[in-house]
């Protein structure tokens, strides 16, 4: 039978496996497996096909829209007419709604790396039937983040 666990790296790990050692089992029957983290990388566009939510065209394309609008709109009263003044109003929305996306996008992405993923360690315990009970408990005492048994 085995046992699976999920962790956070802290004491409270290390504590229970300690604990899993005084029970009688051997490091041959622990497997304690690291997590890597995952790497924030935002994309201009999202494809069809591989879309995370986090597009930085999208703001790009509504402030665009907008200041083209008003350029357009306030252009018959300005000097070179609405047509200038709707393509002007277009490229400066899109650099202002790029630029504000980006900033709230590395800041989002900042804040998810610094908060960190909430699995850190999977655990794999091999051990008899008999025992499971035991080595559950012990790993529910110990701030474990869930547990799967695989019976064979």
């Amino acid at each position: 039978m085995y046992i699976f666990a999920t962790f956070k790296y802290n004491m409270e790990m290390e504590l229970t496996l300690r604990e899993l050692e005084e029970l009688g089992l051997t490091k041959e029957h622990i497997l304690v497996v690291p997590l890597d983290k995952i790497k924030y990388q935002t994309k201009a566009i999202d494809s069809m096909h591989r879309s995370d939510g986090r597009s930085l065209i999208d703001l790009a394309a509504i402030f665009g829209i907008i200041f083209m609008l008003l350029g357009v709109i306030y252009g018959y009263i300005f000097y070179l007419g609405p047509i200038l003044w709707g393509l002007f109003g277009l490229v400066f929305g899109g650099v202002f709604g790029f630029l504000v996306d980006y900033y709230f996008t590395k800041k989002s992405e900042k804040a998810l790396r610094k908060r960190g993923s909430d699995a850190d360690i999977i655990v794999m315990i091999q051990c008899p039937k008999d025992r499971q009970e035991r080595i559950e408990d012990i790993l529910w005492n110990n701030m474990v983040l869930g547990v799967g048994v695989l019976e064979r």
